[in-house]
């Protein structure tokens, strides 16, 4: 398929749209640390972005307890909010290619595997309650690499799988696209490398958001 038949784009938000990689891996240590659990390394922790958050400290620390669980997140969420008090920067070329994307006629959705509370948070402070079509996050649909979340995004955008796209930086994404029968796209400037994600054989992988606005555009 060409992506001259593409009509929904989906962007995952951390590390993808929200330069906030550093700050989930920080809010991470912080929360194993007071919840007495050994340190994971930055490279594991990078490993889970993308997951819901329970998902994710599962993922990274199968031993712990449901009420370890609940204490972990707590101590997570206090220091990772405490940190967006300033909200995390966009990266360069995300409003305005989203903008264009927007005047173009996309639908434009958002997948993520942060919880709705904090995903409003964000979309507040960036003024984009209202922006785009529908978004979805992890603790209202199922995690990540389920494709749950992008079958009720095409669903409410009236598409097809096939004329959707999936634009991430974790495995979780790419995973998820494929589970959906979607293509994607993978930047390479978030959580996990390029090469870490050409196994999920994203269609183009960028190393600037802007360069997704050049490749959609030579098909006009």
């Amino acid at each position: 398929m060409s992506h001259l038949d593409y009509k929904l784009l989906i962007f995952d938000w951390d590390g993808t749209l929200a330069n906030s990689i550093g700050r989930i891996v920080e809010s991470m240590h912080v929360a194993s640390t007071r919840s007495g659990f050994d340190l994971c390394s930055d490279f594991a922790v990078k490993g889970i972005i993308g997951l819901g958050l329970p998902e994710a400290i599962r993922s990274l620390y199968p031993e712990i307890s449901d009420a370890e669980l609940v204490a972990f997140r707590e101590h997570y969420a206090a220091h990772y909010i405490a940190l967006e008090a300033e909200p995390s920067p966009l990266f360069e070329g995300v409003v305005q290619s989203l903008d264009a994307f927007r005047a173009e006629g996309y639908h434009l959705a958002i997948a993520t595997g942060k919880a709705r509370r904090g995903l409003d948070r964000v979309l507040k402070a960036h003024g984009w309650d209202d922006y785009f079509d529908i978004t979805r996050a992890a603790d209202e649909t199922a995690s990540k690499p389920h494709p749950l979340m992008l079958e009720q995004i095409v669903a409410h955008c009236g598409v097809s799988p096939r004329q959707a796209l999936m634009v991430g930086d974790a495995s979780f994404d790419l995973m998820m696209a494929r589970n959906a029968g979607m293509d994607s796209v993978a930047v390479s400037y978030g959580a996990q490398s390029a090469e870490a994600l050409q196994r999920y054989e994203p269609r183009l992988t960028i190393d600037h958001f802007s360069e997704l606005q050049a490749w959609l555009s030579r098909a006009q």
